[in-house]
């Protein structure tokens, strides 16, 4: 009698276990804007390379799509995508599951002309400023009080030398790609303002939970080993974990 239900135990474990791994989505799909560095469209980038590490040694393979900024968000809440790439903490309410962990960290910046007062966190709320739009920076900068957004890039350096904006905030890498497209670089200033964690924003449903489980767990255990660290190396990107 105990014999048997030994038996029926182990095949019982056995049966959660099998269970439990069919509950993980084979693939993991994650959009995300095309951002040099990060998140190119051919696979290629830091964070590219950041979600392999985590999510195909469990054996989940990763799936890209890439897309502007908004509708990679619109495509998450949806549900015919697993997570974005890029979000801060708690940008978006709706649809939405956030991990604990970031996979990396923005160093943000105001881009300005060089006759411009230089702008810190305590005086930001005194200027004019302009970013793209859906990024939210209002969230987590303090005290803004006049700000637009805009939908792309292009217009914004016209934009401060007609004293339309005093600053563009954005991320460092986003404010030199931008500086590169001008022949006069010279005229313009860039300014660290601070650094904000860099997250997945996961689909609010049991898959998107489960695949910010799992990405915790590893995001955790890669943390522990230090194996990240070789990835910012690869991509000359300043380490955030220290």
């Amino acid at each position: 009698m105990g014999r048997r239900c030994w038996i029926l135990l182990v095949a019982l474990l056995a049966c959660c276990s099998v269970q439990a791994n069919a509950s993980m989505p084979e693939q993991v799909r994650i959009a995300s804007e095309v951002w040099e560095g990060h998140t190119h469209a051919d696979g290629t980038g830091l964070a590219w390379d950041i979600m392999r590490l985590v999510f195909e040694p469990a054996g989940v393979a990763l799936q890209i799509q890439s897309v502007p900024y908004t509708r990679s968000i619109g495509l998450v809440q949806r549900g015919e995508a697993d997570a974005w790439v890029g979000s801060y903490l708690n940008e978006v309410d709706d649809g939405v599951f956030y991990p604990r962990l970031p996979y990396d960290a923005d160093q943000i910046g105001a881009l300005g002309l060089t006759e411009q007062p230089l702008p810190s966190l305590a005086n930001l709320g005194e200027f004019r400023l302009v970013w793209i739009r859906g990024y939210e920076y209002q969230r987590y900068l303090p005290n803004l009080r006049d700000y637009r957004e805009v939908q792309r890039r292009s217009g914004i350096l016209a934009m401060l030398d007609l004293g339309h904006a005093d600053f563009y905030i954005d991320a460092l890498t986003e404010v030199e790609e931008l500086l590169a497209t001008t022949s006069a670089p010279q005229r313009y200033r860039s300014t660290v303002l601070t650094a904000l964690p860099l997250y997945l924003g996961f689909a609010d449903n049991p898959r998107g939970r489960a695949l910010a489980e799992l990405y915790d767990r590893r995001m955790e255990l890669l943390l522990e080993e230090d194996r990240l660290r070789e990835v910012f190396v690869r991509w000359q990107q300043p380490y955030p974990f220290d």
